[in-house]
């Protein structure tokens, strides 16, 4: 984990929040605290609270219950200023060039024209869309658009960035040009807060993070934590039946940590594959659809502790 200035210095404190929209409710009672200084990730399925929350700690609207301090204070306008944020949908006007765009940003965060072009031009080089400057926004691919908006976030030297799904539909060299100019800003006192549900990029790219479901905080922590307590190795199994039986017999086994169930695939964390692999399909009372190995990663924290895959909640 990145070290801070000062330890124990929290960039975002939050405690029970609570939002609805009309019987929706959004933030169950949220309480999350975010250490200064790294990258926070907000993981959980859609309608999990990731978004509501971001709009909060971006000063967009207040919880109806529950307190929250941002940077050491109750978000207002004036803390538009210390942060940096880019939302889940695109917010670019397909007519302005990319320098028309980071200098108007410029502008409204109250830089002087000179200082706001100098910017520009240096956040659209770090960015990769130095030779871009005097293309419309219609022009660039979604990826680059994506960059710019990044671009457009940091160009006033924020003390917090807030990411909502950064880098979804993104391929993986743009997403790869977007993470190098952000990894740069980890720890020079400025804190990342990305909203995901891609829990691979979370694992590489996160400091820390929070699962969410049914807009509460189900457990915090480093994903190596998060991870503690798996087996070494993650075994997925695709049953042709639902064999409830079966999956209690290997929980008993020695070497099996964990047995999770999600609809007809069934993950089990083990300390070693090749010995217990065989055993299972001895085992088995009916056909294995597909299975198969891999080293335990954040996604197999999560569906142990959340109890299913990042999908929809079907909630707000």
């Amino acid at each position: 984990m990145i070290a801070n200035d000062a330890p124990g210095v929290l960039a975002i404190e939050a405690r029970n929040l609570r939002l609805a929209y009309g019987p929706r409710l959004a933030l169950d009672e949220l309480s999350l605290d975010v250490p200064a200084g790294g990258v926070f990730g907000l993981l959980g399925p859609n309608g999990s609270g990731k978004s509501t929350f971001i709009t909060m700690v971006a000063a967009m609207q207040g919880p109806r219950e529950g307190s929250l301090r941002v940077l050491g204070q109750a978000p207002c306008a004036a803390l538009r200023a210390r942060v940096g944020t880019v939302f889940q949908e695109t917010a670019l006007d397909p007519a302005m060039t990319a320098g028309e765009t980071l200098g108007l940003a410029g502008r409204l965060f109250g830089l002087s024209k000179s200082a706001a072009s100098a910017r520009a031009a240096s956040l659209l080089g770090e960015f990769g869309l130095g030779d871009r400057a005097n293309d419309a926004v219609a022009k660039l691919s979604g990826g680059m658009r994506r960059r710019l908006e990044v671009a457009r976030a940091l160009l006033h030297e924020p003390r917090l960035i807030l990411l909502d799904e950064p880098t979804t539909g993104v391929d993986p060299e743009e997403r790869r040009a977007l993470w190098q100019g952000l990894r740069e800003r980890r720890g020079q006192d400025c804190t990342i807060v990305i909203a995901t549900n891609d829990l691979a990029e979370a694992e590489t790219v996160c400091d820390e993070v929070a699962f969410l479901r049914h807009g509460r905080v189900v457990v915090t922590g480093t994903p190596a934590q998060l991870k503690r307590g798996l087996g070494r190795e993650a075994v997925r199994v695709r049953w042709a039946t639902a064999p409830d039986a079966a999956n209690a017999a290997a929980y008993g086994w020695e070497g099996c940590g964990t047995v999770t169930r999600d609809g007809d695939e069934v993950l089990f964390t083990v300390e070693n594959a090749a010995s217990f692999v065989p055993r299972l399909f001895a085992m088995a009372p009916g056909p294995i659809r597909a299975l198969s190995i891999e080293p335990s990663s954040l996604e197999d924290a999560y569906f142990q502790h959340v109890g299913g895959r990042a999908r929809d909640e079907g909630r707000t």
